[in-house]
């Protein structure tokens, strides 16, 4: 495969966003902009007389900003087949809650339908209704190690956005340093094998610049499986997405992932974390590793 370079795929996931929105570069569209846009026009009696305005004044205010229409790569299918049906089902009756439904997975209906595998998936929340992952432990370096040394197969913990972002996405508890720490000390700890992933979403303002650079930092921390989905609004109360990002700069970024030397990389508007597709392969990875450390523990024979 051709190796292609880091501004070579900077710009190329720079063509394949998708466009917002452009503002006149001689009037900001800020309110200084609207007052000297103001300053240089003139009135007459039929501006006053005409109701309809040929040009309108209004600034926009960031928190009201109309939400962007999905575009058509992240329409969701509509749900149905016996298999959703009896998950959904068998959930009510067990009463339990999943990260599908609580986080608007758009893959939903692929994973409780069976999709192209045929065996059909959900991701339960363990502790109720409260999604629950392995956190930063705000920086502890013992709670990392207990977890890691646990005999888990996969240490995820999730960075969710580059570094100048993390104020606007994350809590303010959380930080990328700390997590980036988190994913090193967890891959040190743990056993010879034992992988690390972390996800980031796309669409809440980052650059192409940016996310090539968390990439290059995230493999630096040691870091197997990085998988990169579109931000999904859940609800009004959570930040608008700022654009949707195309599949074809997804590809990109996934291309440059594997050339960066991680082992595995899922990109895709729908990707998500516990996706099934992701979920299988890693679990053939984890399979293959063990074969292979057990071959090389056995006693050679004379």
């Amino acid at each position: 495969m051709q190796r292609c370079s880091v501004s070579a795929v900077v710009q190329a996931a720079r063509r394949s966003f998708s466009t917002a929105p452009t503002t006149s570069p001689q009037f900001p569209q800020t309110l200084a902009g609207l007052r000297d846009r103001l300053a240089t026009e003139t009135s007459s009696l039929s501006d006053f007389m005409n109701l309809q305005s040929n040009s309108g004044y209004s600034v926009e205010v960031g928190t009201k900003k109309k939400p962007l229409p999905k575009p058509k790569w992240m329409r969701e299918a509509i749900h149905g087949g016996q298999k959703y049906v009896q998950i959904k089902k068998k959930l009510r009756e067990l009463k339990l809650h999943t990260v599908c439904e609580e986080a608007k997975c758009p893959n939903l209906g692929e994973c409780w339908s069976g999709g192209e595998t045929g065996t059909a998936t959900a991701t339960i929340i363990i502790l109720g209704d409260t999604c629950t992952r392995v956190p930063d432990f705000r920086g502890d370096p013992s709670c990392v190690e207990k977890v890691a040394k646990s005999g888990l197969d996969v240490f995820a913990h999730n960075i969710e956005t580059v570094e100048e972002l993390q104020d606007v996405v994350r809590d303010r508890r959380a930080n990328f340093k700390q997590s980036l720490d988190v994913l090193t000390l967890a891959k040190d700890c743990a056993p010879a094998g034992t992988l690390t992933k972390t996800s980031i979403m796309l669409g809440c303002g980052e650059t192409p610049d940016q996310i090539v650079k968390t990439m290059e930092r995230v493999t630096a921390a040691g870091v197997n499986v990085m998988t990169f989905g579109e931000y999904m609004r859940s609800s009004k109360r959570h930040m608008p997405v700022s654009e949707y990002v195309t599949p074809e700069a997804f590809e990109k970024y996934r291309i440059h992932g594997m050339e960066m030397g991680f082992r595995y990389v899922a990109s895709g508007p729908k990707v998500r974390l516990s996706y099934k597709a992701g979920e299988f392969y890693i679990k053939s990875m984890i399979e293959s590793d063990r074969v292979r450390v057990a071959s090389s523990l056995q006693p050679l024979a004379y």
